[in-house]
Order: structure tokens, then C-alpha cells, then sequence
């Protein structure tokens, strides 16, 4: 069996495996009405989202909820700011050229945070609307969120978050930070197989979609939350996936909720840390999540590593695409792993020093 790092898909528990493996049942029935209203329920407390926000699921990745989104909130009026670090703010930024949302991008440093000094030019400057993800898990940079909410909340800008691969990894308080939208996909800290994505609406934006006229049978959220109203969605979901976020969502409940799940994805992170200190490998990133730790070995190509620990060592650690495949591999601390782990990674990681390879 392959040992994942990577940050999606993650391992799964033995329990939301064993859901994986059953017949999946029909769907239009009370009883699977129930586990759709338990996950929303579960979801909005572990967001610590407003009592009134309403949860939808999307059968899609997360670039799917990214979509829906921004095509049910924002219109050719608004005027948005792109946090663009990386590849998915590079996405954001693209779907707003996709559906005519004028837009201005906030570019950091690969690496680097969001500074007041970044926003301080924005500030009354009419602007409408606020992308970001929260975590750009291409180059493991996680922003500063309350910065950014307190710039949103001055300016009386709508700010929707993309938390894909930092919800149950790093806090995140939907409410205290006045975050509009918060989305979010089964295959991170959430740890089911990969299909179905999560959009949290607070009550705002709720009333929002309710009033744009949204040009998509799809990702129509008007016709989700009526159907949502009832445990149901429009279409065929992915009935299974659900089944298993249920199961998953329950597990976090019984073990202490989100919180214990980010204080034990952070010890595991900091394990690894402390683990590879004195080693060639730079860690790229000057803010980071829980998630992942982006790393640049001083002397080999980043995804020579990663080919040589799938395929002599049997671990998967994550690549990177484009322009960074060669400097930078990433080791994630989300799904089903333990400090244990971290060893077995961090003796092959050695013995490939030992080889010349590292």
C-alpha cells in the first residue's frame, strides 16, 4: 500500500472506507433526506457559520463550487478583488474573466503573505466584492484571514473564501471573520474520496443568490437551497460520497470537532517539521497552514524527489505543476495520517541523502 502525503485525494478512516465499499442506495427517500440535513448541520458548526447560513453540496471538485460561486454572487456590477499568489488564485482570477466580473489582482511574492501595505490602495476605492483562498496550497502560503476580513468589513465588501484545503486544518470562524461564502471540497482535512464540494452561504448571501439571475441549469443555487430545504438536491448526487461525509463529519463530532481536528493535524505538521530540521530542504513558505509543508531541496529536482519516493519507497508526496514542478514537492498532514508516518517519510527522505539523491 502506497503511504499518501499528497493534499488530495488523503487516506481515508477504516469507517468511511467501509461505506465506500457498500451498495450505494437510492437517494429520494426520508432517510437520505436525514444524512443531508445532519451534514449541513455538522458543516455550519464546524464553520462556526450563522445559525440562519444555509450548506449546499455540489457533485463536482472544488473549482466546481468555485464556479457556482462566483457566477451566484457577483455580477458584471461589482467590482472584485483577486488575491492572486498561485494557481487558484490564478483560477478565481480567470473565472471572473469567464463571466464578466470586472476585477483587479493583488499579486504576493511566491511565498509571501497579504500585507495591509497590499490592501492599504483598495481601501474606499468602491470596490464590491473579495476572492480568496485562504490557503494557496500551491505554494502552502496561508494568508492572514482576519487582515483580510477587517479590510472586507471597513469597506463593506462581500468576501467569499475558498477553503478547500484548509477547513478542518487551520481555525476558520465564518462568523467572527463576517465571511460571506466559505467553500470547501471532500478530498482535503475532510478526507472522503474526492466529488463533492461545499458552499456555506451566511444569511447575506443567501439573499444574494436569491436575487441574481444566474445563467446555468447546474450551478443554479436558487434551485439547491430550495431543494436543500428538504435534505434534497436538483440532481443525481454523488449518493456515496455523501454517505461518507456523513460518517466522517461524525467521527470529528465524537473526537472534539473541528477543533481537536486542527490541533491534531498541527502537532502532525509540526512532528514533520521538527523531524526534517537540518536537512537540504528550504520550507518556501513565510505564512503557514496545517495543511502542508512546501519544500525546496537545496541541491535535486523537487520532482525527482517525488518520483523516487513513489516509485523505490512507495509514498506519494505531491509535485507541483508549471514553473515550480522542478523547485518545489509538498508533504501534507490532512486524511488518515500519525506521527508514525511522518517517520517512515522522514527515513526514506534520509536514506535518499545517504544515495546522493537528496
Amino acid at each position: 500500500m502506497m503511504l499518501n502525503f499528497t493534499v488530495g485525494p488523503v487516506m481515508s478512516s477504516d469507517a468511511v472506507r467501509a461505506v465506500g465499499g457498500e451498495q450505494v442506495p437510492y437517494f429520494r427517500t426520508p432517510e437520505f433526506s436525514a444524512v443531508m440535513k445532519e451534514n449541513e448541520s455538522l458543516v455550519k458548526r464546524f464553520a462556526k457559520a450563522d445559525d440562519d447560513s444555509r450548506v449546499v453540496f455540489i457533485t463536482g471538485s472544488g473549482t466546481a463550487s468555485m464556479e457556482a460561486a462566483v457566477m451566484n454572487v457577483f455580477t458584471p456590477h461589482d467590482r472584485v478583488l483577486v488575491v492572486n499568489g498561485g494557481s487558484f488564485g490564478e483560477r478565481f482570477a480567470q473565472l471572473c474573466r469567464i463571466h464578466d466580473i470586472p476585477y483587479t489582482e493583488i499579486k504576493p511574492a511566491m511565498g509571501e503573505t497579504v500585507t495591509a501595505a497590499m490592501l492599504q490602495p483598495y481601501e474606499g476605492q468602491g470596490y464590491t466584492g473579495f476572492l480568496v483562498n485562504v490557503h494557496e496550497t500551491s505554494t502552502g502560503v496561508h494568508y492572514d484571514i482576519d487582515l483580510i476580513s477587517g479590510f472586507c468589513r471597513r469597506n463593506n465588501i462581500f468576501l467569499v473564501v475558498d477553503a478547500i484545503s484548509s477547513f478542518l486544518a487551520d481555525s476558520f470562524d465564518m462568523k467572527a471573520l463576517h465571511a460571506d461564502v466559505m467553500i470547501a471540497g471532500s478530498q482535503k482535512a475532510l478526507a472522503c474520496p474526492p466529488g463533492i464540494s461545499v458552499i456555506v452561504l451566511s444569511p447575506r448571501a443567501v439573499e444574494r443568490v436569491q436575487t441574481n439571475d444566474v445563467k446555468s441549469m447546474y450551478f443554479d443555487l436558487k434551485d439547491a437551497l430550495l431543494n436543500g430545504e428538504r435534505g434534497q438536491t436538483p440532481f443525481t448526487p454523488a449518493v456515496g460520497i455523501l454517505r461518507q461525509i456523513n460518517v466522517r463529519l461524525r467521527e470529528i463530532d465524537a473526537a472534539g470537532g473541528a477543533e481537536s481536528e486542527i490541533t491534531k493535524i498541527h502537532a502532525i505538521a509540526q512532528d514533520f517539521r521538527d523531524r526534517i530540521v537540518g536537512m537540504p530542504l528550504e520550507i518556501v513558505s513565510r505564512s503557514l497552514s496545517n495543511a502542508v509543508t512546501p519544500l525546496h531541496p537545496l541541491n535535486v529536482s523537487a520532482y525527482d524527489v517525488f518520483t523516487r519516493l513513489k516509485d523505490e519507497y512507495d509514498i506519494w508526496v505531491c509535485p507541483n505543476g508549471g514553473e515550480l514542478s522542478g523547485r518545489v514537492f509538498r508533504v501534507g498532514h490532512i486524511g488518515a495520517l500519525t506521527v508514525d508516518d511522518n517517520a517512515v517519510l522522514v527515513t526514506a527522505l534520509k536514506d535518499l541523502q545517504t544515495r546522493g539523491l537528496l
